[in-house]
């Protein structure tokens, strides 16, 4: 087959890398987000180059010359890995066999463009990726195939995504092809009844409230680690908190370290307290909880969060 690869980033340059190692299908083109001023090349877009794949960045894909480009490559399949500008009906279509879309949740659970942290911040146990015919509806559309993996206690989002989800999607560009390339690809509806939709986690709901169930303020932690980080306040100063382990039985106010020891500290939060292990302080980087704490000032009977 005749593929177009749209995407960027890691998750892109894989999935190419992936179709160029099974040396099966051919990759007439790569489509990519236009060039950021003063960004560093996109990896997708490095990797296209150097094996000589012709790279297009289009800012929109109404544009008439766009499609018509598109269409003179007379390409079979289009794959989209990690797409996030808007790609219409009229661009998707233009291959023989339409185009196929990644999304890493179990559709129709977690449309959006953070459907990996929500699962984690909501105590799911389980998550996943799935391959869909994406519609002009966001994250729409006919399902292809989809893999679940569960989600551990203690898994962060950067555990659910890099040790699970990403290894585990990258493999399955091979199926996908497989299954285009076999004709007649399978295809599932949606249930609309199951479906949800959640906007980015961004810092406003990575803000800690230790006054919830000490559950609910690890989840949260896991599920904005690394990404956009769960954080508390310090005499008015904002702390990111990271690395984190549930601890049972403690006494103490909410928000109130009660302990610090050679992992880091522990918080109170409602029905039980958190051993805090790395942070990033306002204006600094990641740093281990201990070396925040040499030069923090910070004691037992301190309160966080007010």
């Amino acid at each position: 087959m005749k593929l177009i690869v749209m995407g960027q980033q890691a998750f892109g340059k894989a999935a190419l890398e992936k179709i160029l190692t099974d040396g099966v299908d051919e990759v007439v083109a790569v489509y990519c987000a236009p060039d950021k001023p003063n960004r560093p090349i996109d990896p997708l877009k490095e990797m296209a180059l150097e094996k000589g794949i012709a790279v297009y960045q289009p800012a929109n894909y109404r544009d008439a010359d766009t499609l018509d480009q598109m269409r003179s490559l007379n390409a079979d399949l289009m794959i989209m890995a990690y797409v996030t500008l808007f790609v219409p009906e009229q661009a998707r279509d233009i291959p023989e066999m339409g185009s196929i879309c990644f999304h890493p949740s179990l559709l129709p659970l977690h449309r959006g463009p953070s459907s990996i942290n929500w699962p984690i911040i909501w105590g799911s146990e389980k998550t996943g990726f799935s391959w869909f015919y994406p519609t002009d509806g966001l994250d729409e559309g006919d399902i292809l195939l989809q893999w679940e993996c569960p989600i551990g206690p203690d898994d962060t989002l950067g555990d659910v995504y890099f040790k699970k989800i990403f290894p585990a999607a990258i493999d399955s560009v091979s199926n996908v092809c497989n299954l285009f390339r076999g004709g007649n690809p399978p295809r599932s509806t949606q249930d609309e009844s199951k479906a949800t939709y959640e906007s980015w986690c961004t810092k406003k709901d990575a803000e800690i409230d230790w006054n919830e169930s000490v559950q609910i303020v690890y989840n949260l932690i896991r599920g904005t680690n690394p990404q956009p980080g769960a954080w508390t306040t310090r005499d008015g100063e904002a702390l990111k908190i990271y690395d984190a382990e549930l601890i049972g039985n403690a006494k103490g106010e909410i928000g109130e370290i009660v302990e610090i020891n050679n992992n880091g500290f522990i918080v109170m939060a409602n029905g039980g307290a958190i051993l805090i292990k790395r942070v990033r302080p306002d204006g600094s980087g990641k740093i281990s909880a201990g070396d925040w704490l040499k030069d923090s000032g910070v004691t037992v009977g301190t309160i966080l969060g007010n």
